[in-house]
């Protein structure tokens, strides 16, 4: 017998938008999901075939249309019957526009940059830095030779 109604969290899981259910209740719970015109929902919230679920994760406001309802995890191939992706054009530019930016801001105290961020910071100042000298002077201003 199928369901008429799943929760909301549930169904964000079992349909790969997020990895855990439990990332999906935070979402949920910090306002980042949203059923229709509603701003925000809790993660009990029922939701319907035909829903249009929007769901935020920064930069872009992603929408999808319900089209069937599970409570179980779904392979990445069957995704397509359970949801229509229907984000509007100008929020997939927006993040094509970060993804081109290539530099990733990164909020303060997220940890260590990694590799790439590190060589790409090292280049960076390197290229401020680098004048054909090492940035030290020490004969200048000093008579280093014996007056012997």
């Amino acid at each position: 017998m199928a369901k008429s109604e799943v929760r909301i969290d549930k169904w964000l899981w079992a349909v790969r938008i997020f990895k855990t259910r439990t990332v999906a209740t935070e979402a949920c719970k910090k306002g980042r999901v949203a059923i229709g015109e509603a701003e925000a929902v809790k993660p009990s919230r029922t939701i319907k075939v035909g829903d249009v679920v929007r769901v935020r994760k920064s930069p872009v406001t992603y929408s999808f249309r319900v089209l069937a309802l599970t409570e179980n995890r779904l392979g990445a191939r069957l995704v397509p019957e359970y949801m229509e992706n229907i984000t509007p054009q100008e929020q997939l530019d927006l993040l094509e526009v970060v993804k081109i930016s290539g530099f990733v801001e990164r909020r303060k105290g997220l940890g260590r940059p990694t590799k790439r961020e590190a060589r790409d910071l090292s280049k960076f100042t390197g290229d401020i830095y680098d004048d054909g000298s090492d940035g030290w002077d020490f004969d200048e201003g000093w008579d280093l030779e014996d007056d012997e």
